[in-house]
């Protein structure tokens, strides 16, 4: 799949499924700015993608709305705007329902909703201007239920499930598709959360109609796809890529 030309914005962009998702844009001919708070990884992240294309890194606390504007304009001033925008960043702290203050449920939202919604509101004229722009959240398995001490996460995971279909028919007469990516579990970091990674991965594989773990390819794949072309009248939708979860 080809995608030359455009050019995709990336939040969580080092993180387990961020990392793989960026290096296929970039090898699918696209450039790829990619945005996280770990300059460390971003610099070894511009480093392995140089070997197809270009990929700048920015180190972005997405908490701080105001420098996620900022840069934004920035970015935008420096090199045009944005065909693609991938909202990835998340962060999922585990405990009893009890144990989360307000402050900690309010900084979830403001990583995995507010600053997507930022993000919209700094690359949206552009693509308004154009009549294009492809819109990807990522949501999670986790919303259909099955996990329990991870309340904040699921409320900001079906929180950009109603963002997508509210944009896909806000942004639609604009030539603009929105629409969400839903992982299964995907073995990255995240899964260190769980205090038996055996029991865990048979847990994963019961609820599973194929069984074998998924990758961050396969959800690197969906996020192509629905930026590209071939998506271009697929809007306001759901896509869940966990093989066969929620059919059980």
């Amino acid at each position: 799949m080809k995608l030359d030309g455009k050019r995709v914005l990336l939040t969580g962009a080092t993180g387990g499924l961020g990392w793989e998702a960026a290096l296929a844009f970039v090898r699918a001919g696209a450039t790829v700015e990619a945005l996280d708070i770990q300059p460390e990884k971003g610099r070894r992240l511009e480093d392995a993608a140089s070997k197809w294309g270009s990929l700048f890194y920015a180190d972005v606390d997405l908490r701080d709305l105001q420098a996620v504007a900022e840069n934004l304009t920035s970015i935008i001033s420096a090199r045009g705007g944005l065909d693609v925008l991938i909202n990835n960043a998340a962060i999922y702290p585990a405990r009893t329902f009890e144990e989360y203050s307000l402050e900690e449920y309010r900084e979830v939202q403001t990583v995995n909703v507010e600053a997507a919604v930022a993000c919209v509101k700094a690359l949206l004229p552009e693509m308004k201007a154009r009549r294009h722009g492809r819109i990807i959240n990522v949501a999670s398995v986790t919303f259909y239920g099955g996990w329990a001490n991870l309340y904040p996460y699921v409320a900001s995971k079906g929180a950009l499930v109603g963002l997508t279909r509210a944009w896909a028919r806000e942004f639609g007469p604009h030539g603009i598709t929105v629409n969400a990516v839903s992982p299964g579990a995907i073995p990255t970091d995240a899964e260190k959360i769980h205090p038996d990674p055996a029991g865990y991965n048979q847990f994963v594989l019961d609820r599973q109609a194929l069984k074998r773990r998924g990758s961050p390819e396969d959800i690197a794949n969906a996020m192509l796809f629905l930026g590209s072309d071939y998506s271009s009248f697929i809007t306001g939708q759901l896509l869940n890529v966990d093989g066969g979860w929620v059919m059980h």
